[in-house]
């Protein structure tokens, strides 16, 4: 958790960010890498999809990042616990500087339960969505790894609302505290407060 999300392929509130991601250098870096952009439809771990971030300037900029951070001989890392990533070895320097947040329509969660008939282990696909206006924004760390950037998502415990389904949920803000959260300056943990947890969970089937 969070292993996978989706973005919306129209809506003129994702123009933006698609534009954005098809100027970026990067893009055809990542192309010649052998890792294709995915700018819409379901986002899953080691995908490169479009990422904010600041730029050289002191603004904010449309990047693609693959999701993951890569660890020898071992799966990659897709999630950081916020209340450690300050501390951890993998995160304590993008914690520090390189904060990103990661646009989504929704993400994908699955509840575990048993079975009624039989009591065998089940899992429900269940879409998570903002309860106001697209796009969700995941709040998110990344870095360098041979000359491509990588993130991760940060987690949280969960609001009331999901707490049925998980015992986390991805660290949101609202789309005014962005632009502070990807600040290389701003105190990351000043902003924690503000994160969103009233969210509505339907089965996605």
């Amino acid at each position: 958790m969070c292993c996978r999300y989706y973005i919306l392929p129209r809506g003129v509130e994702w123009d933006p960010i698609r534009e954005g991601v098809e100027r970026s250098a990067l893009t055809a870096r990542f192309r010649e890498a052998g890792i294709p952009l995915r700018p819409e439809g379901e986002i899953r771990p080691t995908d490169a999809a479009p990422v904010l971030a600041a730029d050289r300037r002191g603004g904010s900029r449309v990047f693609p990042m693959r999701w993951g951070f890569s660890l020898s001989g071992r799966a990659p890392l897709i999630n950081a616990r916020v209340e450690t990533a300050a501390e951890k070895p993998s995160f304590r320097e993008a914690w520090a500087a390189h904060r990103c947040a990661v646009p989504a329509s929704w993400y994908f969660e699955w509840r575990h339960s048993a079975a009624p008939d039989s009591g065998k282990l089940r899992k429900t696909k269940y879409a998570v969505r903002p309860l106001g206006a697209e796009p969700l924004w995941l709040c998110g760390l990344y870095r360098m790894e041979n000359g491509l950037p990588a993130f991760v998502i940060l987690t949280r415990e969960p609001g009331p609302e999901l707490a049925f389904l998980h015992d986390r949920m991805p660290l949101i803000l609202p789309g005014e505290a962005v632009s502070d959260w990807i600040r290389p300056d701003a105190d990351p943990r000043a902003l924690l407060p503000r994160a969103l947890t009233a969210l509505r969970a339907e089965p996605a089937g």
